[in-house]
């Protein structure tokens, strides 16, 4: 544990420190990211000093269970709180160590921090605010160490001063000042902290940095910290023009469905096709690729042969090429959804589908038994009145339904769930029975997809 000091009664915080937090958008609930380390102790005070009254404060310390004071560590978060008057929540995370070992290229750090915003994401509501404690040299340190893994623009633009989490935001007032500013104010107000053991340990590539690099660069080039923030915000800059030619593109050539368009795709350079897909991906929630070769990847995946089923995979998902559009497809196959009633005033949502059964202009007789579900097998479709029916399987195929797609259509019925007649499949095809100005049974099944 260290302490700053004894406060001296005539200390007042900084009004250059408290500007950010003040300045924070409106929200009545604001959580402060609790570590117990020098930073986010000092930013836990300072909140409490400018918007104690005005705001709900409430703190939330993630332990990760790794280190042996981590008990420690969350009582002393505990006794902090108790005695600021800070309502204070604890998650307590199991960070995987593939192997059983931590690696200094990732392994640990990258696992606890998806451990750490992921119980972020699930206590935020919305409307509210997380502020966390990272300053410049954190920041110096993030664009340094992208640079080493070979980032792009959007990676060497650092950590963003502000950005949405879960159903909140996240907000990081402190990335003006250096870590030098902070240590000197907390030390002037006689603030107690915990130092974790693990900030020593060079065998993590930050720690590596910032005990034994930064420091010969800054012996060299004092102001080392600001240019790298100087850069950091200029390539975020930069990635917010390349976001907005993404989105003029992705106007262009999306077909909606999670789809674009390969001829239009065909008429940007491979510098804007890439763009584009990096904007797409990221937007659907995905961590872009790397790929050593985008020019041949995006020849097998825009030029190759119609037989071909050429393919991208990345973490989760996998673009694919089928007549002539490139899908978006999570890696996750669709389970098997039970057989649901489908009755008026009651509709059933089914992933982007939407059904409702509605009366017509002049029902007839009660509401039909109509059920909805996906594909067992076995079905068939009879698209024509009268007409010959034949294997649904064939029939989605004719109609170019993706293969991937063909297990999440929903299937309308009508009848007993032993031997109903099937009379719509998703947006596809509806029976005339029950769509139109008069439909026959005097009923219409009205059937909405949402469309990106």
């Amino acid at each position: 544990m260290t302490r700053g000091g004894n406060s001296a009664p005539e200390f007042s915080w900084p009004a250059a420190l408290c500007e950010p937090v003040r300045c924070l958008p409106d929200a009545s609930h604001v959580w402060v990211a609790l570590s117990g380390g020098l930073d986010s102790v000092l930013l836990l005070h300072l909140v409490r000093h400018c918007c104690g009254r005005d705001r709900t404060v409430q703190a939330v310390h993630i332990n990760h269970q790794l280190q042996p004071n981590a008990d420690v560590t969350e009582r002393f978060c505990r006794q902090l709180c108790q005695s600021l008057g800070i309502a204070l929540t604890v998650r307590r995370v199991t960070v995987p160590i593939k192997g059983g070992k931590q690696s200094t290229t990732g392994g640990v750090e990258e696992a606890a921090r998806h451990a750490r915003y992921q119980a972020f994401e699930q206590l935020l509501q919305p409307g509210q605010l997380l502020l966390m404690a990272h300053h410049g040299d954190d920041q110096a340190e993030t664009v340094l160490f992208r640079l080493l893994r070979g980032s792009g623009v959007s990676g060497l633009a650092g950590m963003p001063a502000t950005r949405p989490l879960g159903e909140g935001d996240l907000h990081r007032p402190l990335l003006a000042f250096s870590r030098r500013q902070i240590d000197d104010w907390a030390r002037q107000a006689g603030l107690t902290w915990i130092d974790d053991p693990s900030n020593d340990s060079e065998q993590y590539d930050r720690n590596f940095l910032r005990h034994s690099i930064l420091p010969l660069l800054t012996a060299r080039w004092p102001s080392l910290v600001k240019r790298l923030n100087h850069s950091a915000r200029a390539c975020g800059e930069q990635e917010e023009l390349a976001a907005a030619l993404a989105q003029i593109h992705y106007a262009s050539v999306a077909g909606g469905e999670g789809r674009l368009r390969v001829a239009q795709m065909l008429g940007l350079t491979v510098t804007e096709q890439k763009n584009l897909l990096r904007w797409w991906i990221t937007r659907e929630g995905y961590h872009f690729p790397a790929v050593a070769d985008w020019h041949q990847v995006l020849d097998d995946l825009l030029l190759s042969a119609e037989d071909r089923k050429p393919e991208l995979r990345g973490q989760g998902f996998a673009l694919r090429r089928f007549h002539g559009w490139v899908y978006l497809v999570p890696d996750q196959p669709p389970e098997p959804v039970a057989s649901q009633r489908l009755l008026p005033d009651h509709p059933v949502v089914l992933g982007p589908w939407r059904m409702a059964l509605k009366p017509g202009a002049t029902p007839v007789g009660p509401p039909p038994p109509i059920r909805i579900s996906t594909r067992r097998g076995g079905e068939r479709v009879r698209p024509r009145p009268g007409g010959p029916s034949k294997p649904l399987k064939k029939w989605l195929q004719e109609q170019r339904v993706p293969p991937w797609e063909r297990a999440r259509i929903p299937l309308v019925f009508e009848g007993p769930e032993s031997h109903g007649e099937l009379v719509g499949v998703g947006d596809l095809w509806l029976s005339d029975k029950y769509c139109g100005e008069a439909p026959a049974t005097g009923w219409r099944i009205i059937v909405e997809r949402e469309c990106d």
